[in-house]
């Protein structure tokens, strides 16, 4: 269904019912559709699933200023969707950007979460402090800041380079397609371009709030993009309880990788905190 917000309108896929309420958050490139293997786990469980495609990215719609693509605009969205639906409380699981945008909804308005399950992107306290090895595996979002030229270089030669960096992705030819839509590339990295601009990738990191528990964290030993010390050392900026995860052989998407070992791991969290 379409929920038209003060500012944009989202793509939902929501369960309906009137179990706990779980809202699952992608991240760059994905849209709802990447968790479609975690759905009917949680359904069958008796959780209400919200899943939304986040403003720039699926069936959502795409502003046309970068700005507007602030993690905390997409945070913001979150909050105004729950309270269209008419939820108070929800867990909240977010992968790569998701990830990132659920805990800002986390810090801002703790009262409203239930959990926080975190696949593959950790606190940005974590992130910065994983060192050379981390920035190494960023290097891709210095280049995605130069407008035009990025997505020139990621779709020239039929997509040959945006094929490459979604190498691992299970639907990666789906996504490559959705991409090479007229302005679907640039609404989809304009994440990053209002997130993280230089000045944030290579300057000190500003510090933030701890994350209020219960929190879980998922890495995958396959992700060529995040370091696990990036993820583990979530902990050190989580208030109450933390779990950690370790999926072996998966990859960056370990939601599609490794969807019965993730769907163990989030109904056991979410059950021991009801």
């Amino acid at each position: 269904m379409r929920v038209e917000l003060d500012e944009v309108a989202l793509e939902v896929q929501d369960s309906g019912g009137t179990g706990p309420a779980v809202l699952l958050v992608h991240g760059f490139p994905d849209t709802h559709d990447c968790w479609r293997l975690q759905v009917p786990a949680l359904n069958a469980a008796g959780y209400r699933t919200i899943v939304p495609d986040l403003r720039g990215f699926g069936g959502s719609d795409r502003p046309a200023d970068t700005a507007a693509y602030a993690p905390a605009r997409s945070a913001a969205d979150l909050l105004a969707l729950l309270d269209r639906l008419g939820v108070g409380r929800a867990h909240l699981v977010g992968h790569d950007w998701g990830s990132g945008i659920v805990q800002g909804l986390a810090m801002a308005v703790p009262d409203r979460v239930a959990s926080l399950s975190l696949l593959s992107v950790g606190h940005v306290g974590a992130l910065d402090a994983a060192g050379w090895e981390q920035r190494s595996r960023s290097w891709y979002m210095l280049l995605f800041q130069f407008e035009g030229i990025a997505e020139e270089w990621l779709l020239r030669d039929g997509a040959a380079r945006l094929r490459e960096f979604l190498a691992e992705h299970p639907d990666a030819d789906e996504a490559v397609a959705r991409l090479s839509e007229p302005g679907a590339l640039t609404a989809a990295l304009a994440v990053y371009r209002a997130g993280l601009p230089p000045k944030a990738l290579f300057g000190p990191a500003v510090p933030l709030p701890s994350l209020p528990g219960p929190v879980l964290g998922m890495w995958s030993t396959g992700d060529r993009f995040l370091t696990e010390q990036a993820m583990t050392g979530t902990e050190k900026y989580v208030d109450g309880s933390w779990r950690y995860e370790r999926v072996e052989d998966a990859g960056h998407w370990l939601q599609m990788d490794a969807a019965e070992r993730v769907n163990a791991t989030l109904l056991d969290f979410l059950a021991a905190h009801p």
